[in-house]
């Protein structure tokens, strides 16, 4: 974490809001707090950074959690706008599902 934790957690975050994007939906994120050793493995273990949040749907970040203490969020969503992002940014609509075919393959010819 101290190497790499600031790039790890952006990216971490940014993949998270993007999915709220792509399926123009709020999307909950939860992480926890604290340092974990996992036991026969050895090293320092695993340190979690919390900041546990919720995406809008335009991954705007609605509400977030600190990194230091356990908590819960509720936050409030309205279903009525995931309805108007979707009409108004139809993003699935122009998938081409027909494409996906050979991603069920190891190889492609």
């Amino acid at each position: 974490k101290k190497t790499h934790g600031e790039k790890q957690h952006g990216a971490w975050e940014l993949i998270q809001r993007s999915h709220a994007v792509a399926n123009g939906c709020y999307v909950a994120v939860a992480n926890r707090i604290g340092h974990e050793v996992i036991k026969g493995v050895g090293g320092d273990g695993i340190e979690f950074w919390g900041q546990s949040f919720v995406a809008g749907t335009s991954g705007e970040i609605v509400s977030k959690a600190s990194t230091n203490k356990e908590e819960i969020l509720i936050v409030p969503v309205d279903l009525d706008h995931v309805d108007t992002t979707r009409t108004h940014w139809p993003f699935l609509r122009d998938r081409r599902i027909d494409a996906y075919d050979g991603l069920t393959k190891r190889l492609l010819d």
